[in-house]
């Protein structure tokens, strides 16, 4: 309860400071400076990327990504439980990607993202981020529900 309370009022400072979180977080945006690497000013040519969400590596969004991800990995590595997996068969490469793109449809239609709904809508009670959570959750019981059936069968 003490933590829920902390990420709330943090959240109310945070909301204070930049604004409302939006559809285009960090992994858009160190998306379009590896792109932009790759493509340099060829990039400017694709509406999205230039008219919508310029590629900038200052975008503070970039730095909450890559910190939840090595925070992941420090902890994954701490507890001893990290291994690379790679899936076996094509059956479940099709089946992740295809889980991939619809949540990232979604979460695209709700004009979010999947971080800021738990962190930012729901601590501000916003019935948007618990629809978008039960819809999370929903989708992950279903799909893990097949995947689970299509690898025993």
């Amino acid at each position: 309860m003490i933590a829920l309370t902390l990420i709330a009022v943090l959240d109310i400072f945070l909301f204070l400071l930049v604004g409302a979180w939006t559809v285009g977080g960090g992994e858009t945006m160190i998306t379009g400076l590896v792109a932009q690497f790759f493509m340099g000013d060829e990039l400017s040519r694709i509406p999205f990327w230039n008219l919508v969400f310029v590629p900038d590596a200052g975008y503070w969004k970039i730095y909450i990504s890559l910190g939840m991800l090595f925070g992941a990995i420090v902890s994954a590595v701490l507890s001893k439980e990290f291994f690379l997996r790679f899936p076996r068969r094509l059956g479940e490469w099709v089946m992740i990607t295809i889980g991939g793109l619809l949540m990232g449809f979604g979460i695209r239609l709700a004009f979010v993202c999947n971080v800021s709904t738990f962190f930012g809508l729901t601590p501000q009670m916003n019935l948007g981020g618990y629809l978008a959570i039960s819809g999370i959750l929903a989708g992950a019981w279903v799909g893990s529900w097949i995947y689970k059936k299509v690898l025993e069968g």
